[in-house]
């Protein structure tokens, strides 16, 4: 009877171990993936006359400003022949907060507004008709708490 409690007692310390080792090596990955939902919201959002989509990129980390968090961005760029005035509105019809849909011209492959990161597009920009428009979205609360990228 004291080797099968041994042993259970080992199964059991076993699979604690491997399920916090799964669950440590899920939280950069689940939250990549809430990155990269926001940035398909995006692509799911009909474009708008005269524009033309290029790609998307997103990442999830400490992206701007100072302290702890997690912060999730997806974005695309869009060549477009409307101003930026006329993104702008056309894109805030889709978003209900103010940090949703933002547009910004893009003058260059690597995002401007980034503090901590560099992120570029694929896409070499040649042309001044080039914008981003991009979200910050949100992440399950438990899976931004571990990730090390958000401290």
């Amino acid at each position: 009877m004291q080797a099968y409690m041994r042993k259970t007692v080992k199964i059991i310390g076993i699979v604690i171990v491997l399920s916090l080792i799964g669950f440590m090596v899920s939280v950069p990955i689940v939250n990549d993936c809430s990155a990269l939902r926001t940035a398909r919201e995006l692509e799911e959002i009909p474009l708008p006359e005269q524009t033309e989509y290029i790609e998307s990129i997103s990442k999830a980390g400490k992206l701007v400003g100072n302290g702890n968090g997690m912060q999730f961005l997806g974005g695309i760029l869009v060549k477009s022949d409307l101003t930026l005035e006329e993104l702008e509105a056309y894109y805030s019809a889709y978003a209900e907060r103010e940090w949703e849909c933002v547009v910004e011209k893009q003058t260059a492959q690597e995002l401007q507004f980034l503090d901590h990161v560099n992120i570029s597009f694929d896409t070499e920009i040649k042309e001044d008709n080039y914008y981003i428009v991009y979200s910050w979205g949100e992440g399950m609360e438990i899976f931004s708490e571990f990730d090390i990228r958000g401290h």
